[in-house]
């Protein structure tokens, strides 16, 4: 069984910096599709960021240059480091793994992905 627990996230500034952590439970993390969504009450879940497999990262044009998804697979743990952070960036974040592999540019539409951390807020004031 696979289970994401995440940390990280509260509130900050504009123009400040978070990183968000997801700890992967039941699944080396070395071979797992993962990604990040957000979600704002009343809309849908959008695709921030992913990294397949092999390492290849894909980003919603939205937070390109902005954010860094990495991996840390001896501590199994998935990252998000957000900088710049805007009043639009204000949402539910949830890390999500597809359980098994992705090789090339992944994917970033939820339907795709079957497990999911707990989510953790982050708000950005001005």
């Amino acid at each position: 069984q696979v289970q994401l627990v995440q940390s990280g996230g509260g509130s900050v500034q504009v123009g400040g910096s978070l990183k968000l952590s997801c700890e992967v439970a039941g699944l080396s993390l070395r071979s797992l599709c993962m990604s990040w969504f957000r979600r704002v009450p009343g809309k849908e879940r959008e695709g921030v960021a992913a990294i397949g497999s092999d390492n290849i990262v894909r980003y919603a044009d939205s937070v390109k240059g902005r954010f860094n998804i990495s991996r840390d697979n001896a501590r199994n743990t998935l990252y998000l480091e957000m900088n710049n952070l805007k009043v639009e960036d204000t949402a539910m974040y949830f890390c999500a793994s597809r359980g098994g592999a992705w090789y090339g540019i992944p994917p970033l539409t939820d339907g795709t992905y079957g497990y999911w951390g707990q989510g953790t807020q982050v708000t950005i004031s001005s």
